[in-house]
């Protein structure tokens, strides 16, 4: 639906009015005293939040998590203000002009027709702002999945790939085997490499199965914590606490559980 741009830019403008008006004189003492670095947090977790409203589909969730996301954003620029360095106007512009620039293909004459040809077009128009590498602007802050899948897209934008999904299989059979030769060996250091090395391999695999590795390993966990919470129920009506229960019984209720 389609609610008219002076709805749209009323409704943000009261937004950064809000905002403004808790970072003033007479607002709210903790809304005072935060800064860019004291928000990291919220803006990590309002982020993992939404994420996780995606994850269960649940449309007033989502909706509710985007307004918290869009108010971290607001209260940095907010701050920025009174730093003098620029404010949500400035953000706002930029944005936009990024986005047109970034397009040709909609916003010009030039011809893009997949997906695969625009990541390409995307990381020549950011070498030519001024990029000195293809794989910067990956934040190292990222989680480590999601970073190491981000610089293999990025690396692979220019041919650096393997071509098929067989040659990424065999490059995770020989990550497993170095792995075990290290762990035969006992070598600390050695173990940890091939671990990382085989880690990153499976990030290969699951871009070339086209799932995110993030995303699927963050469902893995609410999959093992879901069964587990039902471990510690079924256990507990049957009058044995988790901490006394052996692994025996634990295995044999989580098999059933499983089944189900």
């Amino acid at each position: 639906m389609y609610y008219g741009g002076t709805l749209i830019e009323a409704a943000f403008q009261q937004l950064v009015d809000i905002m403004k008006k808790l970072r003033g004189p007479e607002g709210c003492p903790w809304d005072k005293e935060q800064t860019h670095q004291s928000l990291r947090p919220y803006l990590l977790e309002e982020t993992y939040e939404v994420l996780e409203a995606l994850d269960h589909d649940n449309a007033d969730n989502l909706q509710e998590e985007l307004g918290d996301l869009l108010l971290q954003i607001v209260f940095h620029a907010q701050l920025a203000q009174e730093e003098k360095r620029f404010s949500i106007l400035d953000v706002l512009t930029k944005i936009n002009r990024k986005l047109v620039r970034r397009h040709p293909h909609v916003f010009g004459n030039m011809q893009i027709r997949t997906a695969d040809e625009q990541r390409n077009h995307w990381e020549h128009i950011k070498k030519s702002e001024g990029k000195n590498s293809v794989l910067e602007g990956v934040p190292k802050s990222l989680p480590a999945l999601l970073r190491a899948n981000r610089i293999q897209q990025k690396a692979a934008t220019v041919g650096f790939d393997w071509e098929n999904l067989d040659q990424v299989w065999e490059k995770v059979q020989e990550e497993i085997k170095e792995l075990k030769c290290a762990i035969e060996s006992k070598n600390e250091k050695a173990i940890s490499e091939e671990l990382g090395d085989l880690l990153f391999s499976f990030v290969n695999l699951s871009r070339f199965l086209k799932v995110n590795p993030e995303d699927v390993l963050r469902q893995a966990v609410d999959k093992f914590t879901r069964r587990f919470h039902k471990v510690e129920t079924t256990l507990k009506t049957k009058g044995i606490s988790i901490h006394d229960a052996t692994l025996e019984e634990m295995d044999a209720v989580w098999n059933r559980i499983k089944k189900k």
